[in-house]
This record gives structure tokens, C-alpha cells and sequence, in this order.
């Protein structure tokens, strides 16, 4: 039988209610989803049931950049951040300029750390060969960006604000509009990934992703602000959004995925 919207909202609701009688009852603040969320059919197919595997380095130390993600194949340039000015022509949609710092548990500036985004376009389509969204493609948009942090912590991009997209979860399924973030340390092995979404999103109550993060807090964490000082005049909107790698204010990551 094809689920529909509803089923998945009753899910949601069961998985919230579940969550707070833990935490009434003593359990700890929950910051990151349960890696078996129920609503999100496609996490509990496809998350980690084992351990993971050690790889012994002190026999080959290059051994554990075998089993890693590569950076791209050459160093970043001064348009990588930004992502209107990549190809020949101007992208379509709205553009926006999103900023913030990358912060450790106690506030403090994550330095020098390798920051990479990638999205849909206006339209709500990945520019990607497995992409099945009927959307078109922007030829003046890739999608994907990266940058490297200031000696602040600091970060920005300039890109296009995205569009939300179907996907097949369940009958109806739409995803809000959001950009996916990924943070390498000093090892290739230090990979953390997120996503950041914009503010009054109408399908927030809808989408079992965001909503596998069940505590209110930790969720809001993943939501930018409108930031009117980091509007362009006459070119961008602004949206502000930190990243904390870890503590109780962390913002939440997509552990084991």
C-alpha cells in the first residue's frame, strides 16, 4: 500500500510523542534523529546496522585515503563561493549570500576548515545524472560550491536561492527548500555533513528529514535567519547561520549516513 502524506504525519506525531514521555521520564536531550526514524523510509533501508570497520594504519598509512572521500582536483579559487558567477551567464532565481562561523563547542573559531555546499536550483532540480525531478535545468547553474574558513571561523557564499523538490518517501513528498553542507578537518576521515534551511518554511511540518530531528531545539539550530546586514543592495538577500561541531548547542549532522 502507498503511503500518503497522512500516514506519514501520524509516524511524526508518534515519534515526537515518543521522544518527550523519554525525556519526561529522565532520558537525555536527544540532538541527533535515530538513525532507524521511521518516517524517513529510505534511512532505516539504507543506515549502518554494523560497526564500523578499523582500518589498521600502522601497516599502510595511505590505506585509510582509499576508503575516504577526494577533494576536487584542483585548489580553490576566488568564484568557488560563488556560485552566480561559474558559468557564462547569470543564473535564474533569487539571489541570496549566506554567512556565518564555524565554532566549536565552546564558541571558539574553527580555523582553516574546508567548507563545501551543494544544491538544487530555482527550480528544485540537482544538476546530477541521477536526478529524476521533471524540473528544468539551469545551464548557468552547477549546484556545488566550497570555501575555506578565516581565521574567525568565517564563511560565505553567494548562490541562488533553492527550490523544494519532490522525492519518493512517501505519495506526495515534498522537501523544503534547503543547501547541503560539508566540513572536512585534517584528515580525509573528519567529513561532517548537514543541511541548512531557510526560515517559515511551509513544508517543515510535512518533512520526515527534518523533522527525524525530534528535539524543537536541535532543529532550530538547522534553520538560517535572515540577516538584513548581509543583504547585497540591489543584488542579494542575506541569511545568517552558524555551524557548532559539537557540545550541547551542536548543530545537528548526518552521523553514520
Amino acid at each position: 500500500m502507498t503511503l500518503t502524506q497522512h500516514d506519514i504525519d501520524q509516524e511524526i506525531a508518534a515519534e515526537h510523542a515518543a521522544y518527550e514521555k523519554r525525556v519526561a521520564d529522565g532520558a537525555p536531550v536527544e540532538h541527533h534523529p535515530r538513525r532507524d526514524y521511521a518516517p524517513y523510509r529510505s534511512s532505516v533501508l539504507r543506515h549502518p546496522k554494523q560497526p564500523p570497520i578499523a582500518i589498521d594504519v600502522t601497516k599502510d598509512p595511505e590505506l585509510v585515503e582509499l576508503h575516504s572521500p577526494a577533494f576536487g582536483e584542483r585548489d580553490i579559487t576566488i568564484i568557488d563561493n560563488d556560485l552566480t558567477r561559474q558559468h557564462d551567464g547569470e543564473p535564474i532565481g533569487e539571489r541570496i549570500t549566506v554567512s556565518g562561523r564555524l565554532l566549536d563547542r565552546d564558541g571558539r573559531p574553527v580555523r582553516g576548515q574546508l567548507i563545501e555546499i551543494w544544491q538544487a536550483n530555482s527550480a528544485g532540480r540537482y544538476a546530477h545524472q541521477r536526478e529524476q525531478h521533471d524540473a528544468p535545468l539551469d545551464p548557468n547553474f552547477t549546484g556545488v560550491g566550497r570555501t575555506i574558513t578565516d581565521a574567525e571561523g568565517h564563511y560565505r557564499f553567494t548562490t541562488i536561492q533553492p527550490g523544494p523538490y519532490p522525492w519518493r518517501n512517501h505519495l506526495n513528498a515534498w522537501r523544503p527548500a534547503h543547501i547541503h553542507f560539508s566540513m572536512f578537518g585534517t584528515a580525509f576521515t573528519q567529513r561532517l555533513v548537514t543541511q541548512m534551511y531557510f526560515p517559515s518554511d511551509p513544508l517543515f511540518p510535512y518533512d520526515p528529514i527534518i523533522q527525524s530531528v525530534t528535539d524543537d531545539a536541535a532543529r532550530q539550530r538547522l534553520v538560517a535567519t535572515y540577516d538584513h546586514d548581509l543583504s547585497v543592495p540591489e543584488f542579494s538577500m542575506g541569511y545568517h547561520w552558524d555551524i557548532v561541531l559539537d557540545g550541547p548547542n551542536a548543530t545537528w549532522l548526518e552521523e553514520g549516513r
